[in-house]
């Protein structure tokens, strides 16, 4: 992860408009927000890319600062909403391979746009259920 961008703003090497930090998590601006307001929340432990590797500890750390931070903003900016996002791996849209929460201020008419759901065919819901609670046995 050396040349990881948020590692960099961990360690001082760029610079960031730092909304939160303590000793595991770290909050700042965006620098393309999707909305003004648009934070990233990161745990400062380099030693994992995503929620699959992610240490509990730090997965602690950044849900406290998640929920602190969401408030804030949120009443801070007059926000209508709050959207909380992780892309984990590429086909899911992450770029950056640390750890990351976008915490993204909704605002009513600001015109974006949510995906929607899809309907399962029959049986489906059953199949994926069975398959999920199967692989809980080995967390």
């Amino acid at each position: 992860m050396n040349n990881c961008i948020f590692c960099k703003i961990i360690d001082g090497d760029i610079p960031a408009e730092k909304i939160y930090e303590d000793d595991h998590v770290l909050a700042f601006l965006d620098i393309h927000p999707v909305n003004p307001g648009h934070t990233l929340i990161i745990p400062k432990n380099k030693n994992s890319q995503n929620i699959f590797d992610i240490e509990l500890p730090d997965w602690e750390h950044m849900s406290r600062a998640t929920h602190m931070l969401a408030g804030a903003i949120t009443k801070a900016l007059n926000a209508d909403g709050i959207n909380l996002r992780m892309n984990n791996r590429e086909h899911a849209g992450q770029v950056v391979y640390h750890p990351h929460i976008h915490l993204i201020p909704r605002f009513k008419g600001d015109g974006l746009i949510d995906w929607k759901g899809n309907s399962y065919k029959e049986g489906e819901a059953q199949e994926v259920l069975s398959k999920i609670k199967n692989e809980l046995k080995y967390v």
